[in-house]
């Protein structure tokens, strides 16, 4: 809450009661006892805390306590203890959705249909964020982060401390997103207590503000993985039946591309090899950008395509198949598998393609091969040798980070598989183009009736549907 609003509204209100109620109900959320340990702004920075407690000791002489203002005893964390949050009467995000206010469309001039809509919102946040297990995973990091001995291994050391301030930092958007929400339905109440109808405006205001917000705070929630954030490599591979199946490749990957592009996201050609010919039999893409592998695996499976074929003199039908798999850009910092270079096996040879001049002229095209672990990655694609190489290594070794995370955890069958490991018979989507247009994805029923604009590259309502519905299968386990 801004310091302009909170300042007007101690100007406007005229009742000594209702003053001391608007200190208490601000400070219920951090004081409901005095043995907990909570985590405030900095005095020295300018906060409805800092503007509170100047006030409270100018109109107060020292030693004065008001006994209708909450004692507080504050002490500076680096972790804060899980509070819930209340208004200035109790009302807890809980006890919102419990009441069962009805949400009516935006354009309502109705508080507790706004309300209800942010807890209902915050609710699924948390839901979505496996919010318990959330809170154990902070204490145990807490714990350890505050070992004495925990620095002597310095790598172990920073995963704890970067893990401990990721789950720390998602909590604390959360509960300060709640505590906002109890906070504005607080002034607005005093508001009407006051008839102060331009500070109700203002509350009424930020809380159709806060609905809106909601909803990009719920998409969010969706890509909460340690991994989401990172770009990523997508490959694509023609399945078994030929031509047929190599344009179908192509087409596949000329989806992601304008996908990608859509998003505004970076998109660089590693690696294709052409069909003889149409299409591709293989290639590898790079995709730029933040949040890239959180939506984009959504997409690992195979892709089934029914059409009368382009290429059949008898106008049949025909079924193809290409198999989709995305692996995420971890980074140096964060790179599951250390490479040793007397590992490596490095082949040059020419590059190949339709020419031109200085192409085909050099063995410009890098092959690296892993030989522990037979994984290869290939980039043709750059102009100098050197560049082909240093993204064959980016491509080796996000692989082989996709191989042992994979090893450790245990989930071959999730995002992170590789392309020999997708089942021929597992498609995830069907494309059909005849007898009738629809594609369907098979894991959750979503469809729509228009292929066309799917294939040029308006795939979020698969994702966004495929990703609701891993997290709702993910909760209904726990």
């Amino acid at each position: 809450m801004g310091s302009h609003l909170l300042k007007k509204s101690f100007r406007s209100i005229q009742s000594p009661r209702t003053k001391t109620l608007l200190v208490s109900c601000l400070f219920s959320s951090l004081s409901e006892s005095q043995n907990r340990i909570y985590h405030v702004p900095h005095p020295n920075s300018e906060s409805i805390y800092g503007f509170l407690s100047k006030l409270q000791n100018k109109r107060n002489p020292p030693g004065f306590h008001n006994p209708l203002v909450p004692s507080i005893s504050i002490r500076y964390f680096n972790s804060q203890a899980v509070i819930e949050p209340r208004t200035s009467d109790g009302l807890t995000v809980d006890d919102i959705i419990a009441s069962r206010w009805p949400i009516l469309d935006e354009n309502e001039s109705d508080w507790k249909s706004h309300a209800a809509a942010v807890a209902q919102s915050i609710q699924l946040i948390k839901k979505r964020l496996q919010w318990r297990k959330l809170v154990v995973r902070l204490q145990m990091l807490t714990i350890q982060i505050n070992k004495p001995d925990l620095w002597d291994d310095p790598v172990h050391a920073g995963k704890i401390s970067r893990e401990h301030g990721s789950v720390m930092g998602k909590m604390k958007e959360v509960n300060g997103f709640e505590r906002e929400l109890l906070e504005h339905i607080d002034m607005l109440k005093l508001a009407r207590e006051e008839n102060d109808a331009e500070l109700e405006s203002e509350s009424m205001k930020a809380l159709l503000k806060m609905r809106r917000t909601a909803k990009e705070k719920e998409l969010k929630a969706l890509l909460a993985g340690d991994q989401d954030p990172c770009s990523c490599f997508i490959e694509v591979q023609a399945g078994a039946g030929g031509t047929e199946s190599m344009d179908w490749a192509a087409m596949v990957m000329n989806m992601y591309k304008m996908w990608a592009q859509q998003r505004g996201y970076g998109v660089t050609v590693v690696d294709e090899m052409a069909g003889e010919i149409a299409g591709i039999k293989r290639a590898t893409i790079k995709v730029d950008g933040e949040y890239a592998f959180g939506y984009a695996k959504a997409e690992v499976g195979t892709h089934r395509l029914v059409r009368i074929s382009p290429f059949d003199s008898g106008k049949r039908r025909h079924t193809s198949f290409a198999a989709v798999a995305v692996i995420p850009i971890l980074g140096d910092a964060s790179s599951h598998f250390q490479i040793n270079e007397s590992d490596l096996r490095i082949e040059r040879f020419r590059s190949g393609g339709s020419g031109g001049q200085h192409a085909n002229t050099t063995d410009s095209a890098v092959r690296i091969v892993h030989i522990p672990t037979g994984v290869t990655a290939t980039c043709q694609n750059e102009r100098s040798q050197h560049q082909n190489k240093a993204m064959a290594m980016a491509v080796l070794q996000s692989r082989l980070d996709q191989l042992e995370m994979a090893r450790q955890a245990q989930m071959n069958a999730q995002h992170t598989q590789s392309l020999t490991d997708i089942s021929w018979g597992n498609q995830i989507r069907s494309y059909v183009l005849h007898p009738y247009r629809m594609v369907k994805d098979l894991r959750t029923n979503y469809e729509v009736s228009d292929p066309d604009s799917v294939l040029e590259g308006d795939l979020d309502g698969f994702i966004l549907s495929f990703l609701s519905a891993s997290m709702d299968k993910d909760e209904d386990d726990v």
